[in-house]
């Protein structure tokens, strides 16, 4: 891994769709650790240990997130889950599966740099795939009613979302590294043999 911890931007979002107050930090912290106890979690985590990236306590944590997302990774801080975006306990484990998705792309490519559009892309594309983000049922409760390729639409739309707040990313840039990527990055699957 490349070491750059003079202004890394935050890694990745996860943006939230909650729609009350949400969750205090407490109940947060509670849901996060209901989290780490369900299949997909236990398996990232797993994965992670055996690639020599073992993640300790309090590497997840909740937080009072001002900005209109779900969570986030940064290297060397761990994941973020916004207490006041969170609604139920589907949008904790969905927070955390996607972050830690960025977790295992962080550990296991030596190069990754979040300040490159490409590689943030890379990681969002991956993220948005393999979590379940894009799942028709979420998609549904967005608002988002498409019968045929709502997935990779949906993947689209919310690698964009992220990897615009890049603050080395423009529009222009973002969208050129999606497309630029997305073959390579949609198709990679791992730690999964297939897409969930």
């Amino acid at each position: 891994m490349s070491d750059e911890s003079t202004s890394e931007p935050r890694t990745s979002s996860s943006f939230s769709s909650a729609v009350s107050g949400g969750t205090t930090v407490k109940e947060c912290q509670d849901m996060i650790r209901r989290s780490l106890r369900t299949p997909m979690v236990k398996f990232l985590l797993e994965h992670l240990d055996k690639s020599g990236c073992a993640v300790g306590d309090g590497f997840i944590k909740a937080v009072h997130c001002d900005k209109e997302f779900g969570g986030g990774y940064t290297r060397g801080e761990g994941v973020i889950v916004c207490s006041n975006h969170m609604n139920m306990q589907d949008d904790v484990n969905q927070v955390v599966i996607h972050e830690l998705i960025h977790v295992f792309d962080d550990c296991r490519a030596a190069n990754l740099n979040w300040a490159n559009c490409a590689h943030h892309a890379c990681s969002e594309i991956r993220a948005g795939h393999l979590s379940g983000d894009c799942h028709y049922k979420r998609e549904f409760l967005r608002g988002y009613m498409k019968i045929r390729g709502h997935e990779q639409d949906c993947v689209r739309r919310r690698v964009m979302k992220s990897v615009i707040n890049n603050p080395y990313c423009s529009e222009a840039a973002a969208k050129d590294a999606m497309e630029a990527v997305w073959d390579v990055c949609y198709n990679d699957t791992k730690p999964f043999d297939r897409a969930p």
